[in-house]
C-alpha cells in the first residue's frame, strides 16, 4: 500500500471517529449544475468539526463542515497543498480545472473546503434570519485557518513529523476569489501565496458599472437589440403583465421588479461565462430581420438560460428567497443575506444607456432585503471595503485575474503592483474564471481547457505567469524551511 492510499484511508477513518456527517444570485448555481459528477476530480465526502463562533471566548458551538481530498498527485512527504476555496455554492467536490494541471505540474495535494452554510455545511435546522447572523466572509476566513490546522496536523502526523509544515497555496474564483486574496492579506503565515480568479474585492453599493461592461462586451448591434428588448417587455408588462410573465415561463414572479432582475441575468449568463454568440447571434439577427425581439430574447432564455444552462424562475421569487427550510436551493437566499449585510454589489441600472430596466433600481434591492429577511438591514460597503481594503486590499503574494467580458472585473484588483500582479485575459469569450476554467463553460470544459476560447494564446500566457509565480512563492516557502511551534 502507497503512502498516498494509507493517507486516503487514514483521513477518512479520522473524520468517522471525529464527526458525525448529515444528510452572484442564479448564476452562481449555474455553474455548479453545468458540472456533472464526471467532471470532478473527487465527490468522496470528509467532515471536519469547525468552530461555530470564531469570536466568541463563550460560545463552544460546532458544526460539521463537508471537505474533500485529492491525492494523486500528491508528492510526499514535502509537496504543496493546494487548498480550492469553495464559495457561495454548495461545495460537490473538487473540480477538474485547470488547478488538476497545476496540481500535477507541482506535485500538489488538492483540499476544498466548503463554505459556512452553504450544500451540507449547515449549522442549525432552519435559515431564519436570527440564525443567519454567523454567516459572513470574515467567519469563513477563520473557518479556512482552523481547518488548514486541522489538515496539517492529520498530514504531519501520518508522515511522523512534528513542527514542519507543508507549502499551502490558496485558489479561488469570484468571491471565493476575494476570500482567496482576504485570506492572504489576514493570514499571510498560513499561506505561501494565493491566486484570486475573479476575485471580487471591492464592495460596491450600486454596481453600475456591471451593467455597462455587458453593454461593452455585447458590441454595438447586440446592445442595441437588448436595449429594445427591455424597452419592449417594460411595455408589455404595463399591458397585460401576465402574457410576457407567461411567455418567459416565470408566472410565478408576481413581482415586476424580480422579473425584470430574471430577464437581465439571463443576459449577464452568456457573457460572464464565455457565451455571448448563443445570445447575440439569433437576438442581432431577429432584429435585421425586423421579427418580434421579445420572442427570440424568450427563446433564448428558455432554451440556453432555463434549459441547458439549468437555472431556476424560483431563484428571483423573494416568496422562495424568504424560506427558511434547507434545501438545494438554499444558496439563494444564503447568499442574498451576505449581498444585503456585506457586499452589495447591487447590479442597478445606469443613469442612461441601460440595458437592463431602470426599474432596477437601489431601491428594489433594499426592499428585497427587508422583504426577504424581515428586517431593516443595509449592506456594510464601507465597513467591508475598510476592514479588507478594497481594491488597495495590503496583502502581498496574490496573482489577480480577470476575463475582458467578464462584468465582475470592475470589482476586482486591476492595477498590477510588484506584490501583487493583476492580469487581464482579453478574448472574444473571455468570462468569469476563464484562468481555471477556460471558455465558454456550459458546457464545463475538463481541466479548463482554454482552445475554445477565441484566443487560446492569451489564455496560456496568463497561466504561464500563474505558473512563475506560484512557483517562485512555493520556492521561497521552501527555501524558508518554513515550521511552527
Amino acid at each position: 500500500m502507497n503512502l498516498v492510499t494509507v493517507l486516503v484511508l487514514f483521513t477518512v477513518s479520522l473524520s468517522f471517529l471525529t464527526t458525525v456527517s448529515h444528510g452572484f444570485v442564479s448564476q452562481r448555481a449555474v455553474l455548479q449544475r453545468l458540472s456533472g459528477s464526471n467532471k470532478y476530480l473527487t465527490t468522496d465526502e470528509l467532515w471536519f468539526n469547525q468552530t461555530l463562533d470564531h469570536y466568541s471566548p463563550y460560545d463552544h458551538r460546532r458544526f460539521e463542515q463537508r471537505y474533500y481530498e485529492y491525492l494523486d498527485h500528491f508528492r510526499a512527504p514535502d509537496g504543496p497543498i493546494f487548498l480550492k476555496i469553495c464559495g457561495e455554492s454548495s461545495c460537490s467536490g473538487i473540480a477538474n480545472d485547470y488547478l488538476s494541471v497545476l496540481a500535477k505540474k507541482f506535485g500538489a495535494a488538492v483540499v476544498a473546503l466548503e463554505h459556512r452554510y452553504y450544500g451540507k455545511s449547515v449549522p442549525f435546522d432552519s435559515l431564519t434570519t436570527e440564525n443567519l447572523r454567523y454567516l459572513s466572509s470574515k467567519q469563513a476566513l477563520f473557518d479556512l485557518a482552523v481547518f488548514r490546522h486541522h489538515y496539517q496536523e492529520i498530514l504531519s502526523y501520518k508522515l511522523n513529523r512534528t513542527n514542519v509544515e507543508n507549502p499551502w497555496f490558496f485558489f479561488g474564483v469570484s468571491y471565493a476569489g476575494a476570500l482567496s486574496a482576504w485570506f492572504r492579506l489576514k493570514f499571510p503565515h498560513l499561506t505561501c501565496g494565493s491566486l484570486a480568479s475573479s476575485a471580487v474585492v471591492l464592495a460596491v453599493y450600486n454596481f453600475t458599472d456591471f451593467d455597462r461592461q455587458i453593454g461593452e462586451s455585447a458590441g454595438p448591434e447586440c446592445k442595441a437589440a437588448l436595449k429594445e428588448t427591455t424597452h419592449l417587455v417594460e411595455e408589455r408588462l404595463a399591458s397585460n403583465k401576465k402574457a410576457v410573465k407567461t411567455l418567459f415561463g416565470s408566472d410565478e414572479l408576481e413581482i415586476d421588479g424580480d422579473f425584470l432582475y430574471f430577464l437581465a441575468d439571463a443576459a449577464v449568463m452568456a457573457f460572464q461565462y464565455g457565451n455571448p454568440d448563443v445570445l447575440c447571434t439569433p437576438l442581432v439577427q431577429a432584429n435585421k430581420a425586423g421579427e418580434d425581439l421579445v420572442d427570440a430574447y424568450a427563446k433564448y432564455v428558455k432554451e440556453y438560460y432555463l434549459g441547458s444552462a439549468g437555472a431556476k424562475v424560483e431563484t428571483y421569487n423573494q416568496k422562495h428567497l424568504k424560506a427558511t427550510s434547507i434545501t438545494e436551493d438554499s444558496s439563494d437566499r444564503l447568499w442574498w443575506f451576505q449581498a444585503c449585510t456585506e457586499v452589495a454589489y447591487f447590479q442597478v441600472a445606469p443613469s442612461n444607456d441601460s440595458i437592463r430596466s431602470s426599474k432596477i433600481d437601489t431601491r428594489y434591492h433594499l426592499d428585497l432585503c427587508k422583504n426577504v429577511f424581515g428586517v431593516d438591514i443595509h449592506p456594510q460597503v464601507d465597513v467591508t471595503n475598510v476592514y479588507y481594503g478594497a481594491t488597495k486590499v495590503a496583502a502581498s503574494k496574490v496573482v489577480f485575474t480577470n476575463g475582458s467580458q467578464d462584468p465582475w472585473r470592475h470589482a476586482s484588483k486591476k492595477i498590477s503592483t510588484p506584490d501583487m500582479p493583476s492580469y487581464l485575459i482579453s478574448c472574444h469569450n473571455c468570462g468569469h474564471g476563464t484562468d481555471l476554467r477556460g471558455c465558454p463553460q456550459s458546457p464545463f470544459n475538463l481541466e479548463g481547457n482554454a482552445q475554445n476560447c477565441s484566443s487560446p494564446e492569451a489564455v496560456q500566457k496568463v497561466r504561464q505567469q500563474m505558473i512563475k509565480h506560484i512557483d517562485f512563492w512555493l520556492s521561497e516557502c521552501q527555501a524558508g524551511g518554513r515550521s511552527y511551534k
